[in-house]
Order: C-alpha cells, then structure tokens, then sequence
C-alpha cells in the first residue's frame, strides 16, 4: 500500500461513493477499464478485496468499508495540505525567515520589511539578526541580507541598491588625548578597534579618495567579532573604530563621537538580499525580491569599488 498513488486512493472512495465504476470514471475523467485496471493493482499491492463485483452488483468488503472509513478522511487532509503549500505559488502566505547582520537588519527593517507587510497582511516576518554568517538552508532560512562581499558563492544575490559608507569614530575623550589622525597612515599611531571576520582573518580597513585606495592592517590591544561591542569600546574611549556607517550616525549626530577621515570613506554599492536557488519560489519569497528590486530601482547607484574586503559585519 505505500506504494499507490494518491489518485488511486482516490479512485476507490469514487467507486464507493458512486455505487458503480462507470459514474466513478466519468467522475475521474478516466475510461472504465483504466480505472478497474486502477483497482487492480491496488487490491493485489494489499493482498486483500476492497470490492465484492458481479456483472450486476457491486458492494465494499469488509476491508473495503475499513478503507472507505479511515482513508476517506485522511486523504482528505493529505489533499488540503497539497493545496495549501501550492497556494504558496500564487500567494503569499505564511512565515518569511530572514537571518540579517544587525546592520543590514536596520537598513532593511522600514522600506522591505514593514512595506511587505503592509502589502500582505497574511504573512508573518521571522527576522533573525546575528554577527555570524550562517547556512541559511542548513537553519531553515528563505533570505539572508549581507554586504556583497560576505554572500557565499553557491547563493544568488540581488542587490539592495542602497549605498553604504564606512565611518572612522572615536570618542572626543580619545581625541582630546591623542589628537586626530589626518590621513589614513596616521592611524598606524593610535590604538584602534580591530574586526575579525567570519573567516577569522582581521579586517583591514580599506580607504579611498581620488582613486587611490588604501588597505591598513591596523594595530591595537583589542579584537571584537561584533560591531556592537566595537561600538561599545569606542564610547569607553578604547580606541579609534571603523564601523559602516548607519551604526554609529546616531552617536555622530548626537555628537557622542567623532568622525574622522570623511573624505577617504566615499560611498559603494553593499547590501544584497540573497538566496539558494531560482526554481520553485514561493510565492512570499517571490514577492520580497520583487519589492527589493522596486526599493533598489528608487535608490542612487554609487560607483563600485573593485576588489574590496569585505566589511564588519
């Protein structure tokens, strides 16, 4: 039995239901003979009548009537979810699992994520936020958000279109002691926040002006994995930090650090929305990258820097 098919179960509750194998193929669209061909193969995989049959009667067996009771229902229910995960093809529906950088998280969370509900009331956001990059098929994730440079190569990305920036902050207790750096080389003086990346190597921190760039291997008695604790390092006046820029905006503004070196961070194209293969979309998955794609078509498209590390998380 675990091997028919489903329209075979099927075809039995239609005999019984009908009371004859002709009503019971013009029901299933089938010939007379295929659908008792059907039956059949069914009775001999279970080793047991489902139907007593003569040229003027037709009644369920014992086993037959068993059947009719307690498959009727279940392949009721085996129909209803076939129905409701192909619904997914045509609307959105569900939960939607995105595993983001804290960051990207932010730079996310108002032009998709509350548009994509406001768009379809039915569906629910699991927005997960991690420093680490994780397999988001192996966790179960539909999307994941991260810089270009941190997409794994076996994902399909598409860009967010908005730009990011790099900031160089520290506190003004920092500066006041040991002065601001002027140019990048200078940092090579001060103690600065280092980064590791998901890969363990330290992040050097990457500049450009002019079309020249620079890469420093920066020096100082702490290295942190996440830029919130950076974050935290640099407030307690640590050392200098290099953050992207929507991190620390709030503290710049507010004036609780500053930022140095604006002119060697110009902005570049960052964030990508990424996922594991193009067939089979759900119908929720589908519509998100149709409105990143929207949101990103609205956004300025910075020129973009060849061969950068990719930045903290």
């Amino acid at each position: 039995m675990e091997h028919a098919a489903l329209d075979d179960l099927a075809a039995v509750l239609a005999i019984a239901r009908k009371g004859t194998f002709r009503a019971a193929a013009v029901e299933l669209d089938m010939s007379t003979t295929a659908l008792s061909h059907a039956i059949a193969r069914l009775e001999a995989s279970l080793g047991v009548r489902l139907f007593n049959r003569t040229t003027r009667s037709l009644s369920l067996t014992g086993a037959g009537r068993i059947f009719v009771d307690q498959v009727g229902p279940a392949l009721q229910e085996v129909r209803g979810a076939l129905e409701a995960v192909r619904s997914e093809r045509d609307t959105p529906s569900g939960t939607l699992r995105i595993n983001a950088a804290p960051f990207a998280a932010q730079a996310i969370m108002s032009p998709l994520v509350i548009e994509f509900l406001r768009r379809f009331p039915d569906m629910t956001v699991d927005l997960v936020t991690e420093g680490r990059l994780v397999d988001i098929v192996a966790d179960g994730f539909d999307l994941g958000v991260r810089v270009a440079g941190l997409v794994p190569s076996d994902m399909i990305a598409v860009s967010l279109g908005r730009p990011q920036r790099f900031a160089i902050v520290a506190s003004p207790e920092y500066f006041e002691r040991h002065g601001k750096p002027m140019v990048p080389p200078d940092l090579l003086n001060h103690q600065c926040i280092r980064v590791r990346l998901p890969d363990g190597a330290l992040f050097r921190w990457r500049f450009e002006k002019d079309g020249q760039t620079l890469q420093l291997d920066v020096d100082g008695r702490v290295i942190l994995d996440e830029a919130h604790l950076a974050r935290t390092a640099v407030m307690a006046n640590v050392g200098i930090g290099y953050f992207m820029e929507q991190n620390v905006i709030e503290d710049i503004e507010a004036g609780r650090l500053i930022r140095v070196l604006d002119d060697w961070t110009p902005p570049f194209p960052g964030l990508c929305v990424y996922y594991p293969n193009r067939r089979n979309l759900s119908a929720s998955v589908r519509e998100f990258l149709t409105l990143v794609r929207q949101n990103a078509a609205k956004e300025p498209r910075p020129s973009t820097t060849e061969n950068a590390d990719p930045p903290p998380r």
